[in-house]
């Protein structure tokens, strides 16, 4: 299993417009295979900070979607909005409290 993290840093007039992006790709996202789960965080503190949060099968899973188009148009359109460049890590679970 891996656990995607994406930090992304939108210029402030373009918040909702990356919600409305984000929205409707979340299904299209959820439904691709290996995608287990998929969650959307926005910091406290600057509300033009947001987190993806997934976890996919597997890096095969995870690079299929990173290779997709599904993923190239909506990475397209949501780059056009950044602050600055965004941060990925891609990660495995040592612990998790149940």
């Amino acid at each position: 299993m891996i656990i995607r993290i994406v930090k992304l840093t939108f210029e402030q007039e373009h918040v909702d417009e990356f919600l409305q992006l984000f929205n409707a790709a979340k299904e299209k996202i959820l439904s691709f295979d290996g995608c287990m789960q998929l969650e959307l965080l926005k910091d406290i503190e600057q509300p033009n900070v947001f987190f993806t949060h997934s976890i996919w099968e597997n890096k095969e899973c995870l690079q299929n979607y990173r290779n997709s188009r599904i993923f190239r148009s909506y990475w397209k359109e949501t780059k056009k909005m950044f602050a600055s460049r965004a941060e990925a890590w891609s990660l495995e679970s040592l612990y998790k409290n149940q």
